[in-house]
Order: C-alpha cells, then sequence, then structure tokens
C-alpha cells in the first residue's frame, strides 16, 4: 500500500494536490453543532486543490438519512458541460461536536469531515486531512454558502481562521458559480435520458 501511495505522488502533486510534511493539524471544530440546521443545501465558494473536483458549479444538497447518518450529493459540472455527482454518507460521531466522518462510492473507509466555524445559515468552513506514511499528510478546506456568492470579508474572515491552525491557505482556488443550472440532478437525467434514446 505505502508503495502505491509513493507511486501516486507525481499524478497527486500534477494535479494541484496540496501535501505538507509532518502529521495533520487538529484545528477546533465548532461546538454546539445543530446537525438539523445544518442540512439543506451548501455551494463551494472556494477551496484547497482537491483531485477529485475537476468542474465548476460544486455544490452539496445533505439530506438526513437516519439519526446521526447524512447523505452528501457532491455535484460539479465537468469541463465537457457534463454534470457529475458523487453519493456519500457522513457520520456524526460526537453529538457535542462538529467531528463528521465520511465515505465515499459505497466504500467503508472514513474520512475526517470537521465543521470548523458555521452559522448554518450562509456560511460554513469544513477541514479534512489524511496522514501518508506518518511523514506527510494531504489536507482539503472547502469553504461554503447558502447562496453562490459570499461577502469578500467573510471569505477573508475564514480563511485566517485556518492559517491560525497552521493550514495554509495560499493554494486556495475560487468556484466557478457562473452559468449554472438551477437543478442540477434534472439536468443530469435529463442527459442520461437522451443517451438511452
Amino acid at each position: 500500500v505505502q508503495a502505491m501511495l509513493l507511486a501516486l505522488l507525481p499524478l497527486l502533486g500534477a494535479n494541484g494536490q496540496t501535501f505538507h510534511t509532518g502529521k495533520c493539524p487538529k484545528p477546533p471544530v465548532q461546538r454546539n453543532f445543530d446537525l438539523s440546521k445544518y442540512l439543506g443545501r451548501w455551494y463551494e465558494i472556494e477551496k484547497l486543490p482537491a483531485i477529485f473536483e475537476k468542474g465548476k458549479c460544486n455544490q452539496a444538497p445533505y439530506t438526513l438519512e437516519s439519526n446521526k447518518q447524512v447523505q452528501v450529493l457532491n455535484q460539479e459540472i465537468l469541463p465537457d458541460g457534463k454534470p457529475s455527482e458523487i453519493v456519500g454518507m457522513a457520520e456524526l460521531k460526537n453529538a457535542a461536536n462538529t467531528a463528521l466522518e465520511v465515505s465515499f462510492f459505497g466504500g467503508e473507509r472514513l474520512s475526517p469531515y470537521w465543521v470548523l466555524s458555521t452559522d448554518c445559515d450562509s456560511y460554513s468552513l469544513v477541514y479534512s486531512c489524511a496522514d501518508v506514511l506518518g511523514v506527510f499528510h494531504v489536507d482539503f478546506a472547502w469553504i461554503l454558502s447558502r447562496s453562490r456568492t459570499l461577502p469578500a470579508e467573510t471569505i477573508h474572515r475564514l480563511k485566517l481562521l485556518l492559517s491560525s491552525n497552521g493550514i495554509d491557505t495560499a493554494r486556495t482556488t475560487m468556484t466557478d458559480q457562473t452559468d449554472c443550472p438551477t437543478d442540477m440532478q434534472q439536468q443530469q437525467q435529463q442527459q442520461q435520458q437522451q443517451q438511452q434514446q
């Protein structure tokens, strides 16, 4: 497994993935998290590079599946104009804080999904990190909004929060939220129907 990860490093780096030496930082998560208020649609405003995100109009509806499990439907429009989606399941491990864990593609492997700051009504700051070989780590961060825009001062404040916890924000990129379809799931269903005809 370690040899495979090492072989993948050049590919991941070429796709803009963020690597750092040492183990993952442990930023404090937001306390008194209300999962029911966090449900609904979130739009991606800015992020650290993620190899699994290649398009625009990124958004994710969060839907409660059980008492502690939430379906996360990550949606985007690929460069060729086709909609794409990845379904994940997030689980709230501790009701007292926002240290969730999420898995994608029906896998058993859980990745951290830490909500560092949110008001549930307008913005959310999410961080995830994975230690690799005990030598370095790969991290991800997303600034989310309930709409396709977010005030610059809010973005600045959230990036300062990342920086103050030792998380490098120099490589964050803005997500293109222009000319996006209103209902991406409906658009994907229409394209699938056209392909079947």
